[in-house]
């Protein structure tokens, strides 16, 4: 992180659920803000907890706090520029002249 960008950050502690999925259907953790709080490009969100692990099969929910750090106004501005250039670096693009079998 830039340290410009960090004098301009603020944060804030939230409660959340992490909703947890570890069944043939669907594999995944999903975070829900309980008062509806939304998060925008530039900021960071800090679960706080022990680790969990749920078996195969089952789905569970489990009430957490977060920590939320916002992104100022020149950081977030900046992230809107340049995140398509960062996800460009996750694609990898490849051409070949021969048909693939």
């Amino acid at each position: 992180m830039n340290p410009v960008f960090a004098l301009m950050r603020h944060k804030e502690t939230v409660d959340c659920t992490v909703e947890i999925n570890n069944t043939f259907e669907a594999l995944g953790a999903h975070l829900r803000f309980d008062n509806g709080i939304v998060v925008h490009p530039g900021d960071e969100v800090l679960v706080h907890g022990a680790p969990v692990q749920i078996p195969y099969g089952s789905s569970q929910n489990f009430r957490r706090k977060a920590t939320i750090t916002r992104a100022g106004f020149l950081e977030r501005a900046w992230i809107r520029a340049t995140g398509d250039l960062d996800m460009m670096e996750l694609c990898e693009f490849s051409f070949t002249e021969r048909a693939l079998s």
